[in-house]
């Protein structure tokens, strides 16, 4: 297997693996996971909680499995039936989905009008409910540059939330993931990203992605884009393996299971499949509403990231 493969297979297994282990530990304090698991590497860590089983993903990694089989079925972007995936799970009761997202989903007006009638109401769509999902479409694109790869983050972040400020944190996730997989420092790369991003929704994420930023410094909760975006690349920025920048991640607390599940993204496309603990892909599994009871687990996912990546 060549690195490249390596790292699409670390983008999409590590951003599910994230997902799963920061789950039990949303919306908890700071530290909780260190101050369960203080010594990395002792195992037991998918322990399970709040509802979850031991490894078990959650609305982040199930909404990237429906992108990514649209992408492979269709063999390539088809929004129309990418929403119409995500109102079949949403309909099917998921144990988890966002409350924006499931109006979105629910609100009866079609695909191109749904996230922007959500928008036009309540004027607040910038959370990170897009940014969440995006491992798997990172790795679809990347092969295609980094304009294409940031316009297909910008439009499968619509269909969803209609503030363009969200879209962005799309696109600049699935540039970075792209600099990565081609073995490049997405690190080193975030200055001419930003370039990229539209003046208007340049500023917040210039600040959460500045080198002397810390989470301590958000000024929203990380279920909001910027700071999720902003503490995933800080968790990679400050560490130096996978299974430490998830760590990290878990243990900022708040939004705890998307935050790990970004981070898991870029740190997997960084550190290649061989760096993400096998304990933890032995516990992981996707089960998806709506789609016959199916259950995904790791060899699924390395089979779709496969496909994903050719």
């Amino acid at each position: 297997m060549t690195d490249p493969e390596l790292r699409a297979l670390g983008a999409v297994l590590g951003s599910a693996v994230g997902d799963a282990l920061g789950a039990p530990f949303e919306f908890g304090p700071e530290g909780a996971f260190s101050a369960r698991f203080p010594v990395a590497g002792l195992g037991g860590e998918m322990c399970g909680g709040g509802g979850w089983a031991p490894g078990e993903a959650t609305d982040d990694t199930q909404m990237a499995v429906l992108v990514a089989e649209s992408l492979v079925e269709h063999g390539g972007l088809d929004l129309p039936d990418v929403f119409r995936r995500f109102q079949r799970w949403a309909a099917a009761g998921p144990k988890d989905i966002g409350l924006q997202t499931e109006d979105v989903l629910t609100n009866g007006e079609p695909w191109d009008r749904a996230a922007a009638a959500h928008f036009e109401v309540n004027l607040r769509a910038a959370g990170n409910g897009a940014l969440m999902r995006a491992a798997t479409s990172a790795v679809y694109f990347a092969w295609r540059g980094r304009e294409a790869t940031m316009d297909a983050g910008r439009r499968l972040s619509a269909l969803t939330h209609g503030d363009p400020a969200a879209w962005e944190g799309t696109a600049v996730l699935h540039e970075l993931v792209r600099v990565a997989l081609g073995g490049g420092d997405p690190l080193a790369a975030l200055p001419a990203t930003l370039d990229e991003v539209p003046v208007a929704h340049r500023s917040p994420y210039a600040t959460v992605l500045a080198p002397e930023w810390h989470p301590d410094r958000a000024t929203e909760f990380n279920g909001a884009v910027w700071p999720c975006l902003g503490s995933a690349v800080w968790a990679v920025r400050t560490t130096s393996s996978y299974e430490d920048a998830v760590r990290a991640a878990v243990d900022l607390g708040g939004d705890t299971d998307t935050v790990a599940a970004v981070t898991g993204a870029l740190a997997g496309a960084v550190y290649g499949v061989d760096g993400i603990p096998q304990r933890w892909l032995d516990a992981l599994h996707v089960p998806l509403p709506g789609f016959g009871g199916r259950v995904l687990r790791a060899a699924e996912l390395t089979e779709l990231a496969r496909w994903l990546a050719a």
